[in-house]
């Protein structure tokens, strides 16, 4: 396994692909609320088989099925934590790779959509307690660092910094480029300062964002290695709970990632180990 933080200031550091989107290649369900975290709760092996690919396909470092899981959330308190921790095993036993907790936001846990906005109803302070628990339990279930990925506004962006400060354990933080939430001009640029202020956040950026909204997201740079992991190019109805459009070869884009700063470089929903495996190769990420 890769030093991560020593590697990240050498070269580009590939991350893998779409988690759900492999799970449901391989015939699972991700289609409830509950989307990934219901196959780490009821097929384990599955999870753990899904990673195993991404490894063989290149990726560098894993993120955890448990973007979709927290307390408060469909799934009963009593058995949360005990499938956070299962989240992070699955991962470290995947493969030799750096493993990092996937922290979702909490429109992820509504599963109403709100994830896209950031239009939640609630204060910092509100945020900073709904996030608290489950960052508790990820930091200190063996994980190499945190994930907090696809955060949708800069109140919760402000919320998870605050908390991220009083953990003892490395994390990125990658932010929604196309939400709602940053509809104001200079707000995502503002965001990224925001999480990349605090001391043990080692690398800041965007996913779950159309390919071409990378380069314009990572323009102005807050001075930490950058994060870019957009998905395939098509783009999630909502409403008809559908993908629409078609999908864009990421790797060609990888390059270019890589040249206005970006370390950590992969791929995000609608992306498979072939997306992965085409994307190592092109930022020439050299065999572990």
């Amino acid at each position: 396994m890769i030093d991560l933080l020593d590697t990240l200031a050498r070269r580009p550091v590939v991350l893998d692909g779409g988690l759900g989107t492999l799970l449901a290649a391989r015939g699972n369900d991700v289609t409830s609320e509950l989307w990934s975290a219901r196959v780490l709760r009821d097929e384990p092996a599955e999870v753990r088989a899904a990673h195993a690919a991404f490894v063989e396909a290149g990726a560098e470092v894993v993120i955890t099925a448990s973007y979709q899981l927290g307390f408060g959330g469909a799934i009963p308190d009593a058995d949360v934590e005990t499938l956070l921790r299962r989240s992070v095993t699955l991962a470290r036993e995947a493969g030799d790779a750096v493993v990092a907790a996937s922290v979702g936001p909490v429109g992820a846990l509504r599963a109403d959509g709100s994830e896209y906005t950031g239009a939640y109803g609630l204060t910092v302070d509100e945020l900073r307690i709904a996030h608290r628990r489950r960052l508790g339990v990820l930091a200190d279930a063996g994980a190499d660092l945190l994930a907090v990925e696809t955060i949708p506004s800069p109140l919760e962006v402000e919320a998870l910094a605050r908390e991220l400060a009083a953990l003892d354990i490395p994390a990125f933080v990658s932010l929604s480029a196309d939400s709602t939430g940053y509809g104001e001009p200079g707000s995502l640029a503002a965001a990224l300062d925001t999480a990349a202020s605090v001391a043990s956040v080692v690398a800041v950026g965007v996913n779950c964002c159309a390919p071409d909204s990378v380069p314009g997201a990572l323009a102005r740079t807050p001075g930490i290695p950058l994060v870019a992991y957009p998905n395939s190019g098509e783009r999630w109805d909502a409403e008809s709970r559908a993908w629409r459009g078609g999908a864009e070869p990421l790797a060609g884009a990888a390059p270019a990632w890589v040249a206005a700063g970006a370390r950590l470089v992969g791929g995000c929903c609608r992306t498979t180990p072939a997306d992965i495996a085409a994307i190592a190769a092109a930022v020439a990420a050299p065999a572990r």
